[in-house]
């Protein structure tokens, strides 16, 4: 792989890797610094991927696993030495095509809660779940980017869903199916 096949996968898949980094991270400065050190690791490595077999699994595994590794080093830092009046995350708010403002609303609301809960959600189930509503990503690949089996990622899709609809129940929302 050379320089020109990375920019066609920056090309191809650079909104889709960037959308993934924003929900994990749930912080647009983060996300900025993750999508950065994703590409940058990508073309350390670009020998390793294959355009042929699934590069935008490949990449998404590759954000996990940096992702992962900061969470880890910010972790062991703040056990060191926490940090005092952290900020509030800088929540994703996304909104539909709706016919009247009341709709937008409900539904800006809706997504605001959902997001909140995924953030709130263990690792475990937190990272696929985003893999397979932003990411866009099937639960092979998935499986294959996670390296666990598809069952296991099938089991923890459906509990983060239970989880998901559980607390939005809880919380006053309607039934939906």
């Amino acid at each position: 792989m050379d320089i020109c096949d990375m920019e066609k996968l920056i090309d191809l898949y650079g909104n889709v890797i960037y959308g993934f980094c924003r929900r994990l991270t749930m912080n647009k400065a983060d996300a900025d610094d993750l999508y950065q050190q994703t590409f940058l690791r990508a073309l350390e490595i670009k020998e390793k991927i294959d355009i042929n077999n699934n590069p935008k699994g490949f990449l998404i595994s590759l954000a996990v696993s940096i992702w992962k590794n900061s969470t880890c080093k910010k972790a062991r830092h703040y056990r060191i030495a926490p940090i005092v009046g952290m900020e509030e995350e800088d929540w994703l708010n996304t909104s539909t095509d709706s016919i009247s403002i009341e709709d937008i609303i409900i539904s800006n609301e809706l997504t605001d809660e959902v997001n909140t809960i995924v953030f709130k959600l263990n690792d475990k189930f937190r990272i696929p779940i985003i893999m397979y509503y932003n990411g866009d990503m099937s639960i092979a690949e998935i499986s294959t980017a996670l390296k666990i089996p598809q069952g296991t990622i099938k089991s923890r899709l459906y509990k983060a869903r239970l989880i998901i609809k559980s607390e939005l129940e809880v919380k006053g929302y309607e039934r939906y199916r």
